[in-house]
């Protein structure tokens, strides 16, 4: 099974085993990782489950979708080039061992 980092602000680095088809936030909020609300469940509806993606793995990861560039614009803590919604991440072999920073805020 593929395994994603999520590290949050102090520094705490948690790995995550992570089924392909799974999102990201599924597999942390399942995982009690502090740090992600997800509100809506994974709706795309909260940003909520805001995170910063590795920066040299951004190609890797599938296109922001129109209603996740809507939502990034939402974000509690500043939005960056990297900043993804890890429900909008869905787990595949390509992604396996790419790190997510959270934000200090949700």
């Amino acid at each position: 099974m593929p395994e994603v980092h999520l590290i949050q602000p102090g520094g705490l680095r948690v790995t995550l085993d992570v089924p392909v088809g799974t999102s990201i936030m599924q597999a942390a909020v399942s995982a009690g990782v502090a740090g992600i609300l997800a509100e809506c469940g994974g709706s795309c509806m909260c940003a909520t489950c805001h995170v910063y993606a590795e920066e040299a793995a951004l190609a890797r990861l599938p296109p922001v979708q129109p209603a996740e560039h809507e939502m990034l614009a939402c974000t509690a803590d500043e939005r960056r080039p990297n900043s993804r919604l890890s429900c909008q991440v869905k787990m595949t072999d390509d992604l396996a061992g790419l790190s997510f920073t959270l934000p200090e805020i949700q």
